[in-house]
């Protein structure tokens, strides 16, 4: 899709591209049409948050964010900014910590903040269907009241968005017991960058109806499509945690220690 933004490392100066346009006030009348004026962010101290990575390592210089609620106005904004040949970066709770979510150069910027709706969970499958934006703590806490917990957890538990861990296939300190996002997670909403949905959002743990679409976009990054939906698996919660320290002298060691895990 050519109007992500390239990625790049602190070392790495990248020219911006003289095939994406520069937005114009008529960009933003459209956008407020969309999501409203409280959706377009434009005020540079506002902006900062979505310039500058959680490291205030990397920064962007974006003119605007942009703040959807649903996947039809994700949808609506992707298409247009497609046709205008408008650089998008999505950005879910900037907690990443090598630059992928802060525009490279001017970049509209797409939060899915304000998509942190839960829809339906079952106890019966463990299936939980949400938007992208809800906070990774605030589902393992819902879940919790069930007898459930989210299949990762990180130190950014408190503002990551679960799409942002899809995206990111971010891993955490439950990766050893419960495995990687791309076996957790049974259904995802994309939408591309030409505004298509592509809807894999089943919450069968097995459904061999077509290709497996939704492993494309675990650990994308957000270069193919932003996810707007998630349907993840979770495991039932133990009935306790026990947090040790343990010392091992070699490799060898530490794989004993694994298998006795």
């Amino acid at each position: 899709a050519a109007q992500f933004g390239a990625r790049r490392s602190a070392s790495t100066r990248v020219e911006r591209s003289g095939v994406f346009s520069v937005l114009e006030e008529r960009d933003l009348e459209f956008f407020r049409s969309v999501v409203g004026d409280r959706g377009v962010v434009t005020d540079e101290d506002e902006l900062e948050a979505f310039n500058v990575d959680w490291m205030r390592k990397y920064r962007g210089h974006s003119k605007v964010a942009l703040k959807p609620k649903t996947t039809q106005q994700v949808s609506e904004l992707l298409r247009y900014c497609n046709e205008r040949m408008l650089a998008v970066v999505p950005q879910g709770g900037n907690t990443g910590l090598v630059g992928g979510s802060v525009a490279v150069h001017d970049e509209v910027v797409l939060s899915t903040s304000l998509m942190n709706k839960i829809e339906s969970f079952s106890p019966e499958s463990g299936a939980l269907v949400c938007q992208a934006g809800c906070v990774l703590e605030a589902l393992d806490q819902y879940v919790e009241k069930q007898g459930f917990a989210m299949p990762l957890d990180l130190g950014a538990k408190g503002s990551c968005q679960i799409g942002g861990n899809v995206a990111t296939n971010a891993g955490g300190l439950r990766l050893l017991r419960y495995g990687s996002l791309h076996g957790s997670v049974l259904g995802l909403e994309v939408v591309l960058a030409d505004g298509t949905v592509l809807d894999s959002l089943t919450s069968l743990r097995k459904d061999n109806t077509g290709y497996d679409l939704k492993q494309l976009f675990v650990g994308a990054e957000g270069t193919l499509g932003v996810v707007t939906r998630v349907s993840v698996l979770c495991p039932v919660r133990p009935p306790s945690v026990q947090v040790a320290v343990v010392a091992c002298d070699s490799f060898s060691s530490v794989l004993e220690a694994v298998r006795m895990a």
